[in-house]
């Protein structure tokens, strides 16, 4: 995450030191370089980005565990279902993806819309950690143990956004906001088992007078492979032209999606990129 923050911090500061670098695309002594007085137009480009991607598993096995055990007297008074046995995950990755758009402009004012797609494999592996306890139910006494396992793999995505500029010459600093579209291997598994003391006594092997502990397991699933996911996104960057009709960008895109699962996936991601103006 604190190489995204870098980042973000340098594209921050991009606008004035392109403005200084990059002063003989506006300067008067450029009179070899035209200078781009409307962005209004197609245009298509290419990019590659770093994004970050995390989600929270701790309430993904409670739906599933709850669902097997549901006509469990064990599970009505004590709710093992909702014992979290899996926690955060991050991950980060680079890709690339390419967009495509439209702008009009009123004066400095450009309006848009912009179709956005990022191949970034992404995957959250979440960390396991089993919880066995003692707790009694109707009566008996039970020895419960908890494991699971949670993973989002081979994330990609993409954004169809409007988006809002203002420009500056050969600059257009612009933001954005609209929806997102995922695809993902979404599998989350948990199973609980242990045994049950009937009578609170101790267990004995079978017999006419004494009680047997009764052994028990199950396994409850959510998520499938090839889920597709869906949230929105917001952000913003910089065009700069180069020419009349190239440019070069820099973006910062947030993008959470609507929860599977009791899962929210967010990606923060960072793109340059090259476009063409037509």
């Amino acid at each position: 995450m604190r190489r995204v923050i870098y980042v973000l911090l340098a594209f921050a500061l991009a606008p004035s030191a392109f403005a200084d670098d990059l002063s003989w695309l506006t300067g008067p002594q450029a009179s070899n370089v035209p200078v781009v007085n409307g962005w209004a137009g197609i245009y298509i480009g290419g990019q590659v980005s770093y994004s970050n991607a995390g989600g929270d598993f701790s309430k993904t096995t409670q739906a599933p565990l709850a669902y097997v055990l549901r006509d469990l007297t064990l599970e009505s008074e004590q709710q093992p279902s909702s014992w979290p046995v899996l926690g955060q995950a991050n991950h980060s990755a680079t890709g690339f993806g390419g967009f495509a758009g439209y702008n009009t402009q009123f004066e400095r004012l450009v309006l848009g819309v912009e179709a956005n797609y990022d191949q970034a494999n992404l995957s959250l592996i979440a960390p396991n950690s089993p919880i066995s306890r003692r707790t009694s139910a109707g009566g008996n006494t039970y020895d419960v143990s908890i494991t699971g396992s949670g993973s989002v793999t081979d994330l990609n995505f993409g954004t169809l956004r409007a988006r809002a500029g203002w420009a500056l010459g050969n600059f257009l600093p612009y933001g954005f906001a609209g929806l997102a579209v995922g695809h993902a291997n979404v599998n989350i598994s948990a199973t609980v088992f242990g045994q049950e003391n009937p009578q609170n006594q101790p267990c004995t092997p079978s017999g006419p007078a004494t009680p047997t502990c009764v052994p028990f397991s199950f396994t409850g699933t959510a998520g499938k492979s090839g889920e597709w996911m869906y949230g929105v996104t917001v952000g913003g960057g910089l065009d700069v032209a180069l020419t009349r009709n190239v440019f070069l960008r820099a973006e910062y895109e947030y993008v959470q999606f609507a929860a599977i699962a009791n899962l929210v996936v967010q990606v923060n991601t960072v793109r340059g990129g090259l476009g063409v103006k037509f």
